[in-house]
């Protein structure tokens, strides 16, 4: 099968539930949502969308589809003027090089575990201080939280 239409897989569902539950708990709920166009991301958004009451629509941006973090970075840039908070759904290994080259700041370990690796589903929330995401460039942002699904499945039992 063709990579772009590959689905994503049962596992794959029940993690992006998870992580959707976890941000609608957190009342972690983006503005706006890019998505590269394969099959899996649009997916997974799909069943993270599940746990909000008004999920936001996802765009649609071909040019994160196997991005690097340079690629994503542009998307980013372009993103709708006024957005607060932006959800990216991709893939690695560019969001996991985007978030690690972003983040100057934050919880010690978190960024320990996040430099090891961003799982598939895995949530990083990187605080900006600046509105204008035409302003973003590397080391300039502060992690907030990274979530797993692993780790939300820990913390609940």
């Amino acid at each position: 099968m063709e990579d772009r239409a590959r689905k994503l897989m049962e596992r794959g569902w029940k993690d992006a539930a998870k992580v959707g539950a976890y941000m609608a708990s957190h009342g972690l709920i983006p503005d706006q949502v890019i998505t590269s166009p394969s099959s899996r991301t649009l997916e997974t958004w799909k069943s993270a969308a599940t746990a909000f009451r008004s999920p936001p629509g996802a765009a649609v941006v071909e040019r994160l589809y196997d991005a690097t973090a340079q690629s994503i970075l542009t998307s980013i840039k372009d993103a709708v003027p006024g957005t607060h908070t932006l959800l990216v759904v991709g893939h690695n290994p560019g969001l996991h090089d985007l978030a690690v080259m972003l983040i100057a700041a934050g919880d010690v370990q978190a960024r320990e575990r996040l430099r090891e690796k961003l799982p598939t589903s895995g949530l990083v929330i990187i605080d900006f201080a600046f509105d204008d995401w035409g302003k973003l460039h590397p080391q300039c942002g502060r992690l907030e939280r990274f979530v797993t699904p692993k780790s939300l499945g820990s913390a609940a039992s």
